[in-house]
């Protein structure tokens, strides 16, 4: 599984904003789909391309921390501009070690056109190693069955 593609695994439902959205409308976009993130997106004939994330802790962090009016704030005035991405074809291990070396817990994953193709989030990725730290503790019980069969 690991030399998969990172595109084969990513959730390709990726809940997204524009730069000039509103924080209130941000924030209630990801209520509505229980989402801690939005990937913030330019769109271009149809095209998203990512140049942001903004988490409800930028929220937290940069609007109600502040005692601000978020009437004031859009997306693109909160959010984290060094975005982090992964192209598709990259393998579930080389985007561990790009979120890790980077520090990040969520990760856009884009295409050769640097168009947004999905997100993949630590979380994501601890169940899918938990599925193959599964299959492997499976191993001995395997082993065992195969012998007793072989030498019955």
């Amino acid at each position: 599984m690991f030399l998969g593609s990172i595109g084969e695994y990513c959730n390709r439902e990726v809940v997204f904003a524009t730069r000039n959205m509103g924080v209130l409308e941000a924030a209630q976009l990801m209520r509505q789909h229980h989402v801690g993130d939005l990937v913030v997106v330019d769109e271009t004939n149809g095209k998203r391309i990512p140049v942001g994330i903004v988490t409800d802790r930028d929220m937290v962090i940069e609007i109600i921390a502040k005692s601000v009016d978020l009437n004031n704030f859009c997306v693109g005035d909160i959010m984290s501009s060094q975005l982090v991405s992964v192209q598709s074809n990259e393998t579930v291990l080389d985007t561990i070690h790009i979120m890790c070396a980077k520090g990040v817990r969520r990760i856009p994953v884009i295409n050769v056109k640097d168009e947004l193709e999905g997100i993949m989030t630590a979380d994501d990725l601890i169940g899918i190693l938990a599925e193959e730290m599964s299959e492997l503790a499976r191993i001995p019980q395997s082993e065992k069955k195969k012998e007793a069969q072989l030498r019955t």
